[in-house]
């Protein structure tokens, strides 16, 4: 009988992660460097990897989940396509002039630089015409203009086309006609209009989303087409499928046209992995904590679903961990709310001008990686420092991929940081992890602290390659007092994407008043916006299992933003104002008595997949006994004979005192003096606080270097 087997690829900017999930929960895994030119060569040599070491044929895979930083490399590096853009006449400097607002500290700002869309204005165009909100034609399409438009976007040669016209969304007709005149003109050019992309109202953001569509489009068609090919060679013809930013997943075929909605492919998947542990757990407050090559992420899961939001700013200011709505380019698609920082394994450190030790955002990344990976690299990087440390052993670093130089970590230590400073290498090495920890604990200050959540009242869960090795300092910040790394947790997103469901979500701008809206009118519209959603899932016909969530979005007349409100079924519409000044109240804490208005109506699909089980397949029966003791320094005095255990063999239920060193095939796990560390029966450990900070003259030691 053949297996059920699913493999999860996600590309990072350090490493890429495959994983081979049997249907009875075993895993196989591998972690290589990613190789950044062609990112799929990365991905097919782990798939090859896994496939012969879980020894199964090639026609057992029933699905490929792949996450990737392709769109967003593409965005914030400004190597996207070559986009011509057309507007309606008058609006050709709409991406320039943008919401004409400031925000926080920014509006003080005498030297203020907004974001800068992706093109130049020689690479816009106008179209006379014009249509009212109402979708009404209020001046026709020039035709014989806009066939010179066309002419003229012919000459430049561009690999795609944004259209966005004003008020596209009431009425498609004339971005329609455009879009057919630029394929007669223009052959083989990919077409981009507004109102497949983001049918709402607001025309910079949809502008905006239209725009970095058309940009990364061709890149991900390209590329997934290469990466489909290869896995076909293979003899895999499973389907492939992209994680969402969202916390789902599309069908590949879909995914070009859809491509900014996989800007936070990788650390959606990262937080449904600690969703999914949350549940198991019965954890009901989790703060994800995603810790890799080049960058660390967070989230918090609720009632084991992680928060939502419907817009991402890219080329923003980054504003401890986040980037501050208003000084970036926006993107309507629905993310997952998660906070970025620069920092992870391969981020550099450096002094400024003052002499004041920075860590990141730059990052050695795969090429040529740290100092200790002996590729190249020179800089000293947060690796170098954890190495240095005594945190990491120099055998079989990355799932046996390589080993690390201890040699070459000390040297560049030793002449970027320690001789500057004047101080020893291996207080350098700490200086620059403490610093780490300072820099990752922001991101998680905007999840919790800014979204009026205590941090403390949470469980903090550990992911990635470098995760399970900072998170015991990152919960220093907050008071956190237990922490969670889960098994393979250096490879936690490719695990994660496999348990998440196929997912569409599609809107539509309907602005009415609230006791206007008939329930035949609104089934009817409601369909309609159904049948698009079905189209971006790649579903026409009934599927079994499919969960259909309705929503409308309400606001008092008035207001300029909206709060969704689920339609449970056709005859509760009338019940959906109430429903609104309810949840407005939980939210804001008052509930105005002006007039309702619905603004949009959208809906979501979900089609579940069988998850694989959560098992334990990596334990080995043994005494339970540290395999070896190593010098590892936590920053007080001398560095202490530490404990060095193999996840694998740890004896299930006993507690252990630190400081302890945990090792297991993809990640490594510290737990300094003041924690202790239990492993359950799945193989999680269990870090837990024995004594408060102020306790330990370690972690006081570590509060003066912050």
């Amino acid at each position: 009988m053949s297996e059920r087997c699913v493999l999860g690829a996600d590309i990072g900017g350090t490493f890429t992660d495959v994983v081979l999930t049997r249907g009875d929960g075993r895993m196989h895994v591998a972690k290589q460097l990613t190789t950044p030119e062609a990112p799929e060569e990365s991905v097919l040599e782990g798939v090859r990897r896994v496939l012969g070491e879980a020894k199964v044929s090639a026609a057992d895979i029933l699905r490929v989940v792949h996450g990737t930083t392709l769109a967003t490399n593409a965005v914030i590096e400004r190597k996207g396509a070559r986009v011509a853009f057309v507007t309606s006449a008058g609006f050709g400097d709409l991406l320039r002039i943008g919401r004409e607002a400031r925000v926080e500290d920014d509006r003080y700002d005498l030297h203020f630089d907004p974001a800068n869309p992706p093109l130049g204005r020689e690479s816009t165009f106008e179209v006379r015409e014009r249509m009212s909100a109402r979708g009404e034609v209020i001046e026709p399409f020039d035709e014989a203009g806009a066939r010179q438009v066309a002419i003229g976007i012919s000459k430049l040669a561009p690999d795609a086309v944004a259209i966005c016209f004003l008020h596209s969304y009431a009425n498609a007709a004339h971005e329609e006609r455009m879009e057919d005149l630029l394929r007669e003109v223009v052959p083989g050019v990919r077409v981009i209009p507004s109102s497949r992309v983001h049918p709402e109202m607001r025309e910079f953001d949809r502008a905006s989303t239209t725009l970095f569509t058309a940009e990364v489009a061709p890149l991900m068609a390209s590329y997934l087409l290469r990466l489909g090919e290869g896995l076909s060679r293979m003899g895999i013809d499973a389907p492939l499928q992209i994680m969402e930013s969202s916390g789902g997943v599309m069908a590949a075929d879909v995914a070009a046209e859809r491509a900014v909605a996989t800007l936070e492919s990788g650390g959606a998947a990262g937080v449904m992995a600690a969703a999914r542990f949350a549940e198991f757990y019965e954890q009901p407050r989790v703060i994800s904590f995603d810790m890799g090559g080049t960058t660390a992420k967070a989230g918090v899961i609720r009632n084991g679903s992680p928060t939502v939001v419907r817009e991402l700013h890219i080329g923003g200011r980054g504003s401890f961990g986040g980037r501050r709505a208003g000084t970036g380019m926006p993107i309507k698609t629905p993310t997952i709310d998660l906070a970025e920082v620069g920092a992870g394994g391969g981020s550099i450190a450096w002094l400024d001008p003052e002499g004041i030790l920075r860590v990141g955002p730059r990052s050695a990344g795969a090429d040529p990686g740290p100092a200790c990976y002996s590729r190249g690299g020179l800089s000293p990087t947060v690796t170098d420092a954890n190495l240095v440390l005594g945190y990491l052993s120099s055998e079989g670093f990355a799932s046996g991929s390589f080993d690390l130089d201890p040699e070459a970590a000390h040297r560049a230590l030793e002449e970027g940081i320690a001789k500057p400073l004047g101080t020893s290498v291996e207080r350098a090495a700490w200086a620059v992890h403490v610093a780490a920890n300072a820099n990752m604990a922001s991101a998680i200050h905007v999840v919790t602290v800014q979204r009026g959540l205590d941090p403390r009242e949470h469980t903090l869960v550990a992911f990635g390659g470098a995760g399970p090795m900072h998170v015991v300092g990152v919960a220093n910040h907050f008071g956190i007092d237990h922490v969670i790394a889960p098994p393979e947790a250096g490879v936690a997103s490719a695990i994660g994407m496999q348990s998440t469901d196929l997912t569409a979500e599609h809107g539509r701008t309907h602005l009415v008043a609230a006791d206007a809206l008939e329930s035949e009118e609104a089934k009817q519209l409601f369909a309609e916006v159904e049948a698009a959603a079905r189209r971006k899932m790649g579903i026409e016909d009934e599927v079994d299992g499919l969960e259909i969530e309705r929503l409308l979005d309400v606001r008092f007349v008035g207001q300029a933003h909206e709060v969704a409100i689920r339609l449970t079924d056709f005859s509760s519409l009338s019940e959906v104002p109430d429903r609104f000044r309810d949840r407005y109240r939980e939210l804001y804490g008052v509930a105005p008595t002006g007039r309702v208005e619905f603004a949009a109506i959208r809906v979501r699909l979900r089609l579940p997949v069988d998850r694989p089980p959560i098992v334990d397949d990596r334990r080995i029966d043994s005494d339970g006994v540290a395999r070896c003791t190593r010098l590892a320094y936590f920053g007080a005095g001398e560095p202490v004979e530490t404990k060095i255990f193999r996840r694998a063999e740890l004896m299930r239920g006993t507690e252990n005192p630190g400081p302890i060193i945990v090792e297991g095939p993809v990640d490594t796990t510290v737990v300094p003096p003041g924690w202790s560390m239990r492993a359950d029966d799945l193989g999680s450990l269990h870090v837990r606080r024995m004594c408060h900070p102020e306790d330990l003259e370690t972690n006081a030691v570590a509060g003066r270097s912050r």
